[in-house]
Parts: structure tokens; sequence; C-alpha cells
């Protein structure tokens, strides 16, 4: 099963992780990561975000990044949401979770996809302080990140 979304609505991990929930049998292992905005950006204190994206090409990269992760691991299930919008510190903004028969698999899929995900989907980020507003530049750790998926296997064993 492979669940993708992106909404202004509020997002609920438990929710979405419920959907992980193995119904019959063949999971081993659920893993998942939420992010949350926090109440300190790239020039330090923030007390809200806008996420911007555009529509269709990015749900389109969510999949693509969906796909790689299942030719990657041997996966069940994959829930992937992202917040746009406004947003307060504390919301969440993105979910991801996986589900696997084996716990390396899913570990390594999750982390792929996050790590990919804040560089090869089309999200902008505005942070607000006050009545100052700047956009997030890329940063060059999260591309770092991203990277190192390029440059080694991505085939887990298992």
């Amino acid at each position: 099963m492979r669940q993708i979304r992106v909404q202004h609505e509020p997002l609920d991990p438990l929710a979405e992780q419920a959907v992980l929930n193995d119904t019959d049998g063949r999971v081993g292992a659920v893993v998942s990561f939420t992010g949350l905005m926090r109440t300190f950006g790239a020039e330090g204190a923030v007390d809200g975000m806008v996420l911007e994206h555009y529509p269709g090409m990015t749900e389109q990269a969510l999949e693509a990044l969906a796909a790689q992760a299942e030719r990657a691991w041997p996966l069940t299930d994959l829930v992937l949401v992202h917040r746009v919008g406004r947003l307060a510190p504390g919301d969440p903004i993105v979910f991801v979770g996986v589900g696997s028969a084996h716990h390396a698999a899913a570990f390594r899929a999750c982390e792929f996809l996050i790590d990919a995900l804040k560089t090869r989907v089309p999200l902008w980020k505005k942070e607000t302080s006050g009545a100052d507003e700047h956009w997030v530049e890329a940063r060059a750790s999260d591309e770092a990140a991203a990277r190192r998926w390029d440059e080694t296997t991505t085939r887990d064993p298992e």
C-alpha cells in the first residue's frame, strides 16, 4: 500500500502511523518520521512559516521518491504526507512512514525518504518573525545527506 498526499489541513501523525499497522502478518517493522515546525530557523527565532509548492509537480516528485524507495528496499507499505500553507511552531510538517518485513530496510527507507524529500521535492519555505519574513535557502548539509544515497548502494541484502 502506498499513500502520498500534499495537504493544507493539519497533519495527524498518529492517524498516519495507524495506516501502517500490520493486518496480515507480513510486517515485521514500522518506522516513521514526523517533522515539526521549530521556533528557530535559519536566521533566528521564528513565529510562523508558509510552505508553498507547485501542485502536481510536488506530488509527482513524492511519487518518484516512493517508487525509488520501493525498488531499493522490500517495503510492504509507504505513507508520505506533507503540509503546505501557513504553519505555527509545533505543527507537524511532514510524515514519512514505512513498513517492511525487516527493521533494517524500514529504517533505511525512512531515512532515505526524508533526506531526499528535503532536496528533491519542489517546496519553498518562508519563515516569519513578527513583521519580518524571509525565504529559506537550501542547506549544504541537506544536499550532502541526499547525495550520500546516490553515492552508496541503496539495496539491502535482506
